[in-house]
C-alpha cells in the first residue's frame, strides 16, 4: 500500500538515545555504570526529531498526521515514555532534545494576561513537553532485563554455546591484537564485547590520537562482535523467551498506544518510547523482521528510530501498521521493511493477537516471570500477598493483588496490612496520574486483566 492509499492516524515511536560517554555494563547481569550525554548526542537526537517533523508534521507530507496540531503541542496528542534507569539522564536529555526538533520554539507559544500584556514562553517560544520517566525502581516497562534471574541464567548459557564459543575461537587473533589499543585492560574476550566496543567507539568519536592509531578495519570488526553478542543476550528464538523480556514488558504500553490511536474518540496522535539500543533487536527479531531483512540484527545506531505508522486505508476497514526504520542521522530517509513474514502492511489485530499472549502487562507478572520477591517493588507484592494470605487464614476479607504495588501508595499499603488494617484496595501500577485522566484506558491497566488488548482486538 503506498502513501497515497492510506492516512497517518497516528504513529508509535521507538528512537534511542543519541551518542554519550563511555557506558560500563556488567556483561554477566547488565547492571550498568550511568553514563553522561554528549553535544554530539543532543545535536544527533534534535536532528532527527526535526527529520520526523517534517515527515509527520508537514502537512505537505502524504504522511502527515491527521488531525495533529503541528504548530503548539498539544499534551493530549502526545505520550511520552523515556527510560530512566542504567543510562541515567542520557535517555531523558536525548528526548527532550529530539522533542526539541519534533515541536520547535514558536512565538505563538504564548498567554495574555488579564492586564492585556502577551508573555511568549521562554527561549522564542521553547516548548516544554511532558516526559514520563520510567524508573528502574518502580517500573519495568522499558527495562525488562534488570534483576531477572532466568535471564542472566539465559545471559550464562549463551556465553558456553557452541555459536559463541566458535566465534571467539575464530576471532582470537582481533582479541589477542586488541589490549594495546584498549588503554592495557585485561578483560579483552568475547564475552566482555559490548564494553570493548563502547570504549572504542566513544573513543574513536571523541579522541583524535585513538582515531588515528586504530587500523581500519579494526572498530568495524568490533562492531559485528558486539551485534552478535548482543543479538544473543537480548533475542530468544521462542516468542515466548527470556532473551525477548525487553520488548515483552514493552508491548502493553504500546497496545495502549495503538488502541487510543485507532480510537476515534481518544485524541492521542504519538506514542514515543525513548529507549536503549538493545530493545530494537527484541522488536525485529519477535515481529520477523529479521527473517525478511537479515541487516536488522546489526548494532543500532545512535539516534536509530522505528517508527509504527498506522495507518486508516482509502478504502476503509481495519487500520493497517507499517514498519518504518531509519538507522540514525547516517541514514538519509526511512526504509519501510516487511515483517510478520508478509508483505506490506499488517492489520493493527494481527500484530496485536500474535503478540499479546507474551506480553507481561503488570510488575507482578514480571515478578513472576523474573523469579523475583525482592526488587523493583517485588518485595513489597510479596510482603502484600503474605498479608492477603494471613488474612485468608482469619477468615478476614482481603482483596487478592492482582498486579504491582508502587511508590508511597504500596508503602502505606503495606505498612496498613502490617498494623493488621485489612483493606479492599484498588490494583495499581506503574504510570503517572496525567494518563489516567486522558486516557480511559490508561497505562496502569496492565495490572488488569489486559484490558488495553482488548479493546484494541474489539
Amino acid at each position: 500500500m503506498s502513501n497515497t492509499d492510506s492516512t497517518v492516524l497516528g504513529v508509535i515511536f521507538l528512537i534511542r538515545h543519541g551518542d554519550c560517554q563511555g557506558f560500563y555494563q556488567d556483561p554477566t547481569n547488565y547492571n550498568p555504570a550511568n553514563t553522561v550525554i554528549t553535544p554530539l548526542g543532543l545535536r544527533e537526537e534534535f536532528i532527527t526529531g526535526d527529520y520526523l517533523r517534517n515527515i509527520y508534521l508537514n502537512e505537505s507530507s502524504p504522511s502527515f498526521i491527521k488531525g495533529i496540531n503541528n504548530t503548539i503541542a498539544d499534551p493530549n496528542q502526545i505520550t511520552v515514555v523515556a527510560d530512566a534507569a542504567g543510562e541515567g539522564g542520557v535517555i531523558m536529555n536525548s528526548a527532550e532534545a529530539l522533542l526539541q526538533g519534533l515541536f520547535p520554539p514558536d512565538s505563538d507559544y504564548s498567554t495574555t494576561l488579564a492586564n492585556g500584556t502577551t508573555i511568549e514562553a521562554p527561549l522564542g517560544g521553547y516548548q516544554y513537553i511532558e516526559i514520563e520517566s520510567a524508573l528502574a525502581e518502580n517500573d519495568v516497562s522499558l527495562e525488562g532485563g534488570t534483576s531477572c534471574a532466568p535471564f542472566d541464567t539465559a545471559t550464562a548459557e549463551f556465553y558456553q554455546s557452541a555459536a559463541f564459543n566458535q566465534t571467539a575461537q575464530e576471532n582470537s587473533d582481533f582479541f589477542n591484537n586488541l589490549p594495546q589499543y584498549l588503554d592495557g585492560r585485561s578483560d579483552v574476550n568475547l564475552e566482555n564485547m559490548w564494553n570493548i566496543f563502547d570504549y572504542m567507539n566513544v573513543n574513536y568519536i571523541h579522541n583524535a590520537t585513538f582515531q588515528s592509531k586504530l587500523p581500519p578495519t579494526m572498530l568495524a570488526q568490533a562492531r559485528t562482535l558486539a551485534a552478535f553478542h548482543e543479538y544473543g543476550v537480548f533475542t530468544s528464538p521462542q516468542l515466548d523467551g527470556i532473551g525477548n523480556i525487553g520488548f515483552r514488558t514493552m508491548l502493553p504500553g504500546i497496545f495502549e498506544g495503538l488502541s487510543s490511536i485507532t480510537n476515534s474518540s481518544d485524541p492521542l496522535k504519538i506514542y514515543y518510547n525513548a529507549i536503549a539500543y538493545k530493545s530494537f533487536f527484541t522488536l525485529f527479531r519477535m515481529t520477523g523482521a529479521v527473517d525478511q531483512s537479515p541487516q536488522l540484527t546489526g548494532l543500532v545506531n545512535y539516534a536509530a528510530s522505528v517508527a509504527i505508522e498506522v495507518r486508516q486505508p482509502s478504502s476503509g476497514g481495519e487500520p493497517v501498521l507499517r514498519l518504518q526504520f531509519k538507522n540514525g542521522t547516517q541514514d538519509d530517509a526511512q526504509t519501510t521493511f516487511n515483517w510478520f513474514n508478509t508483505t506490506g502492511d499488517i492489520p493493527v489485530s494481527a500484530f496485536t493477537n500474535f503478540l499479546a499472549p507474551v506480553a507481561i502487562n503488570s510488575t507482578a507478572d514480571w515478578c513472576k516471570v523474573c523469579s523475583n520477591t525482592e526488587d523493583r517493588g517485588c518485595g513489597a507484592i510479596a510482603a502484600a500477598a503474605s498479608q492477603a494470605a494471613i488474612a485468608d487464614r482469619v477468615h478476614q476479607r482481603i482483596s487478592p493483588v492482582g498486579a504491582g504495588f508502587l511508590g508511597a501508595g504500596l508503602t502505606l499499603f503495606v505498612a496498613l496490612c502490617i498494623l493488621g488494617a485489612l483493606f479492599s484496595l484498588r490494583v495499581l501500577t506503574a504510570g503517572k496520574g496525567k494518563r489516567q485522566s486522558r486516557h480511559s484506558q490508561t497505562r496502569s491497566s496492565r495490572s488488569s486483566d489486559s484490558n488495553s488488548l482488548e479493546k484494541v482486538n474489539a
